[in-house]
């Protein structure tokens, strides 16, 4: 039997592997997706005043540390019963549209690109942002930069920091926003639908008019035939703050739609002893396997989930674009798992032109920020759309507000089984019999995976069973004393 390691696996956030396991006639029995670290959030959260949690929650990922914080702040809003005013409300969703606008661009240039501008077999070390920038030029890379670097410092101003964010209370946020500030936000805002509209068209031009990269797209090992989950809002459009939480399965029909305080009862949860992340599926179709097809409980929470999900976009020029693409590609839904990167790109229009809509918004320099706290706290529900899927934050708290449990399902966690049929099935069509397996094939299998732009760190929050532990006391002279192992 043949075995390939893919370890580290690259471009993630986070630590993972990849063990594919071949039989004597080189042929792929089976392929693992591992991730040996565990995080440990939910536990960290007991304990604590419920208020403080939204802070807390931001230090699960350094990528997207806001997703963390808006849905435990809508969590905590519902705790006590309450909805934050409309101004608060809406600098909420401004602060989070510019963390979609700098998280999106970080996995096209950085992660994403290297596959497609510079290719998928090219030398491992020109497969990153410096390869990227070689190919489109410093220029480019240049922007990349500059409007990252933009999106974030909105972050900061508006959340305190842009990563240990500091934004929300229970049923409000804690500043305002001046003229002065709006008005410099609306400036940048509009280099971002600008930046978005250039992101657009490079893909089009170095993705969509290379006849090799569509053939990979359309007819390479890389589709899903599974359910789609994700948030839309009252007309089914496309929301990554609020709404309710819509399934289709993988022919387009409706499955379910629920509230944020519904999720159990269409949400369940298992786990495997290989993984510390778990696999939740669909719980009134129920757990068949790593399988395909309607009768499957497995689903995705991407980008292109979202848009399988939704009627078409909330904004015109992201609405355009949702358009071309499900007409160039045949259809909703989509499940071809590149197109990713593509549903990606039109959502990073949409965060760019909301944000536009949001700082011409008359209210969102008004001065109620805040909610009244008058009901005893319990227990509360906060979804919201993170870049990588939908994200479900549940609190249970004493009548004090002190979280006595906590859940947290992230989008990632979402995408798992997922993740690993897309693996078996790259390595599947890729890894045969006379089949040379060298780094450029291994890194065919590894475009499975980084399409989920996957976070491990948000994601590996189980333990089953008991976590294997050795510990060494040792002297001065670094001589073992004593060993203590737990198997």
């Amino acid at each position: 039997m043949n075995r390939y390691t893919i370890d580290p696996i690259t471009r993630l956030e986070g630590h993972g592997k990849i063990e594919i396991f071949c039989n004597d006639d080189g042929e792929v029995d089976n392929v693992y997706f591992q991730v040996p670290e565990l995080r440990g959030f939910e536990k960290f959260c007991e304990g604590r005043a419920v208020e403080e949690v939204s802070q807390i929650v931001t230090k699960i990922c350094g990528v997207c540390p806001g997703c963390h914080h808006m849905a435990s702040g809508k969590a905590a809003d519902a705790v006590f019963g309450v909805e934050p005013p409309p101004t608060a409300r809406k600098l909420r969703e401004l602060f989070y549209m510019a963390h979609f606008v700098h998280s999106h661009i970080a996995h096209f240039y950085a992660l994403a690109a290297p596959d497609f501008v510079v290719g998928p077999s090219a030398p491992k070390a020109e497969r990153n942002v410096l390869g990227v920038i070689a190919k489109v030029g410093k220029e480019i890379g240049t922007e990349v930069l500059k409007q990252r670097r933009i999106a974030q410092e909105i972050q900061a101003l508006l959340g305190g920091h842009q990563t240990h964010v500091v934004m929300n209370t229970p049923g409000g946020v804690r500043r305002g926003l001046s003229e002065d500030e709006r008005k410099d936000i609306e400036e940048k805002a509009r280099g971002f639908v600008e930046f978005a509209k250039f992101s657009l068209k490079l893909f089009n031009d170095v993705v969509l008019q290379n006849k090799t990269y569509v053939d990979i797209i359309l007819n390479g090992p890389y589709k899903l035939d599974i359910y789609s989950m994700g948030l839309v809002d009252k007309n089914n459009k496309v929301n990554f703050y609020d709404g309710k939480v819509r399934v289709v399965d993988p022919e387009g029909k409706e499955h379910c739609k629920y509230a944020p305080n519904e999720y159990r009862e269409y949400v369940a949860e298992r786990v495997e002893p290989w993984t510390y992340l778990k696999f939740p599926y669909l719980k009134k179709v129920g757990w068949k396997g790593f399988v395909e097809g309607k009768d499957s409980g497995v689903y995705q929470a991407t980008p292109l989930s979202r848009l399988n999900v939704a009627d078409g976009m909330a904004t015109p020029l992201a609405h355009a674009q949702y358009e071309k693409m499900y007409e160039t590609l045949g259809g909703k839904p989509v499940h071809h798992t590149l197109a990713m990167h593509w549903a990606r790109l039109i959502e990073l229009l949409y965060a760019a032109e909301h944000c536009l809509e949001l700082a011409q918004d008359p209210e969102i320099t008004g001065k109620n920020l805040q909610a009244k706290l008058d009901k005893t706290p319990k227990e509360g529900v906060g979804i919201v759309e993170a870049q990588r899927g939908t994200l479900t934050h549940h609190y249970w708290t004493d009548d004090k507000g002190i979280v006595t449990k906590a859940n947290i399902i992230v989008g990632t966690t979402n995408n798992n089984a997922a993740i690993c049929m897309s693996l078996k099935k790259a390595a599947q069509a890729l890894i045969k019999k006379g089949v040379t397996v060298d780094d450029g094939i291994l890194n065919m299998v590894e475009m499975a995976f980084r399409a989920y732009d996957p976070c491990f760190s948000c994601a590996t929050h189980s333990l089953p069973g008991t976590m294997p532990l050795v510990v060494n006391f040792r002297d001065k002279d670094n001589n073992i004393l004593r060993t203590v192992k737990r198997d």
